[in-house]
């Protein structure tokens, strides 16, 4: 049996998502061929011999992307099975089997790939006709798994090399090989915009500690100088992560990582943090979303203005580094509320900490959303938009909108040209200032020596996309590059 799986985005890392699956199935008989179109031409060759050809699509993007590429992976093979696994599989199903894919596992897909590649198998053994007949007939597999799966240790055979995916940057500009893995998937917690949540609701799952050491060990052999934990949030089982990362350091004492982690599980672990830092540990990055109290408690964060900036403090006194994300358009935004934002990041010297494109995220209302369950938003969206897989929503303030298209372009300018985090904060701030008018809040003034303090200590990632935007039409082709790199789009 050949099967190719196929990533279109995954923030800029080799996937996970990918190199599991590739160990199930290989160690079960299949050929399998992994292409990552972000980063390589897709193998035509490969995809015209598959029997089977799966999407992995664990973000809004990447199920964009990979919607956009289906047409031509028909024309190379129009007898393949389809079949699309992850987060945005299941809360698509529909749309999806309307374009064709046969087959939809969302949570621990591995064990639903493992099985879809045997039932195949058995299919070689009947007749064409009955083949044709059985390839629309209705998947046995779940559409959604929660089951607790043994992981097999990732297989990154074949893959493209750790070097040329996103990189570690650190303080004065030296560059890192960066690798990542997953040590839990799910969430136990219920927030009302993350894409998590229609899948696990409320379930986590970890991946057995010697499966992602294992994992970890052949990256740092293929280069890696720095891993990022790809779980939506390492303190779901802490008591998994602490002896994990001891592991770790242990074994790599000059290994870094970084780790997502909600600011109520900073708070309530707030002892922790010490041995994070003590293990390896360069930054955290925190989905805050918002700083105004009534926007946070509608998206059902569970935490406070007030608790953010706390949180702030702790990573000062515990040396450590906070990345803080947000969602910082939404139906209930201000323009007084976003300059807040802004402000609230100036006072507390975060300007460098915050990726520019953080500031022009726009709130994503996609298939199966808990937003849903909001009056407001139900009485606000259009009907849902198939190509955009979304929701479609405008504000009812224009001149919201109007700034989060300036800030936006800012931005992506702003990048694109190189510039520094501060530089093209302070562009932002002066479109925020000059939209909010005479209505505006007072504008704090420039703390240069903060400024200059900040953009000495603060590491990141060169590739700074997150998972809750809804991007516009360029930053849908630069995040995964697919047009240049697949030829096919």
């Amino acid at each position: 049996m050949k099967v190719v799986l196929i990533a279109t985005y995954e923030l800029g890392h080799q996937p996970f998502g990918l190199a599991s699956p590739a160990a199930w199935l290989r160690k079960r008989g299949a050929q399998v061929a992994c292409l990552d179109v972000s980063r390589e031409k897709l193998d035509e060759d490969a995809v015209r011999a598959a029997d089977l050809i799966a999407f992995h699509v664990p973000m809004h993007t990447a199920t964009r992307l990979a919607v956009a590429l289906l047409p031509a992976i028909r024309e190379m093979n129009p007898g393949a099975q389809l079949c699309f696994y992850g987060l945005y599989a299941p809360v698509n199903e529909a749309y999806l089997r309307r374009l064709g894919v046969q087959t939809i596992l969302g949570g621990e897909f591995e064990e639903g790939l493992a099985s879809l590649v045997a039932r195949l198998e058995s299919d070689r053994g009947v007749s064409d006709a009955d083949a044709r007949e059985g390839s629309d007939s209705p998947q046995r597999e779940p559409v959604v798994s929660l089951a607790r799966l043994k992981f097999e240790m990732p297989d990154r055979e074949g893959m493209p090399p750790l070097d040329i995916y996103a990189r570690l940057v650190m303080p004065g500009g030296e560059q890192r090989t960066a690798g990542a893995t997953e040590a839990s998937r799910g969430c136990k917690h219920l927030c009302r915009h993350c894409p998590v949540v229609p899948v696990y609701n409320g379930v986590f799952r970890i991946v057995d500690r010697e499966v992602v050491l294992e994992d970890i060990r052949q990256q740092v052999a293929a280069g890696a100088e720095h891993i990022t934990f790809g779980d939506p949030d390492f303190f779901n089982g802490i008591g998994h992560a602490l002896p994990l990362v001891e592991a770790l350091h242990c074994e790599f004492p000059r290994l870094t990582y970084d780790v997502t982690i909600k600011i109520e599980h900073l708070l309530k672990h707030r002892d922790a943090l010490g041995k994070l830092r003590e293990t390896g540990c360069l930054f955290v990055t925190s989905a805050v979303e918002s700083v105004d109290d009534a926007v946070l408690e509608k998206l059902a964060k569970h935490h406070t203005r007030e608790d953010f900036l706390r949180v702030v403090e702790i990573f000062r006194e515990e040396r450590l580094t906070l990345q803080p994300t947000f969602v910082p358009f939404t139906p209930w935004t201000t323009l007084k509320g976003y300059c807040d934002l802004l402000r609230d990041l100036r006072t507390h010297g975060l300007m460098e900490h915050v990726a520019p494109i953080q500031l022009a995220i726009r709130l994503l209302i996609p298939a199966g959303s808990r937003l849903l369950e909001l009056g407001d938003i139900r009485a606000l969206v259009g009907p849902f938009d198939e190509t955009g897989l979304a929701y479609p929503w405008k504000h009812v303030d224009e001149r919201v909108d109007k700034l989060s298209d300036a800030v936006q372009e800012i931005a992506n300018a702003g990048e694109k040209a190189g510039r520094a985090r501060t530089w093209i904060f302070e562009r932002i701030e002066d479109a925020a200032y000059a939209a909010a008018g005479a209505g505006k809040p007072e504008r704090p003034p420039k703390n240069l020596l903060e400024i200059i303090a900040a953009a000495a200590t603060v590491p990141h990632m060169d590739e700074p996309w997150y998972c809750c935007a809804e991007p516009t039409g360029d930053q849908f082709l630069a995040m995964a590059q697919i047009g240049k790199a697949s030829g096919q789009v």
